[in-house]
């Protein structure tokens, strides 16, 4: 049987961002909410598509299918600029950094991708892109209270525009789950000139 892996496509962030989140992070961590789950800096990606498990067979037709959807696409910037939670900040579930910059060409970007894929069999995105990149999750059991206070720090903390980043590529990663958490390894990288993909298998 053809090995399955877990993939998605995402934008990969330089460090000096993932400096800037890790930063942020460690503020928000000092309060100590132990129903926090953080995600650690270098696992934080601007996620376009979840893929789920695919067969190994499948890389090349999606990358393929993302190149087609980077055709035409220039290299545009974005900037990390607040936070904010899903599904609000009363009471929150997951905890992220709002983007901003040229968003336009981002949600461009991630339609295209996610109609190029409906090709191949994907299901297309039930909900509006919202670009975010997630700081955090709360655990299930977390009360109310608890799920009101965190965002109450949140409001509290004060958090100047981060490093803006300039966007040349799109990756598709496989994540591999482990005890200790998830691994990540580029598979591909599809640049946005209307170039030809370069992978790293």
């Amino acid at each position: 049987m053809m090995e399955q892996i877990r993939a998605f496509i995402a934008i990969e962030l330089p460090d000096v961002v993932k400096d800037s989140l890790s930063s942020l992070r460690d503020r928000l961590r000092s309060a100590e909410h132990r129903y926090v789950k953080w995600v650690a800096p270098e696992g934080v990606h601007l996620t376009l598509k979840f893929l789920g498990n695919i067969a190994q067979d499948r890389v090349p037709p999606i990358v393929g299918a993302i190149a087609q959807a980077a055709q035409g696409v220039t290299p545009f910037q974005l900037q990390i600029v607040g936070l904010g939670a899903f599904p609000n900040m009363g009471r929150p579930q997951v905890i992220w950094v709002a983007i901003k910059g040229e968003v336009e060409k981002l949600i461009t970007l991630q339609g295209g991708v996610d109609q190029a894929l409906v090709a191949l069999g994907f299901s297309p995105e039930s909900r509006p892109f919202t670009p975010h990149l997630t700081l955090g999750r709360l655990r299930e059991r977390a009360s109310s209270a608890e799920r009101k206070e965190i965002g109450e720090l949140m409001m509290a903390t004060q958090f100047e525009d981060g490093p803006v980043m300039e966007v040349t590529e799109i990756s598709l990663i496989r994540s591999t789950l482990t005890p200790q958490g998830a691994i990540y390894n580029r598979i591909a990288s599809i640049e946005l000139k209307g170039g030809l993909p370069t992978s790293d298998l």
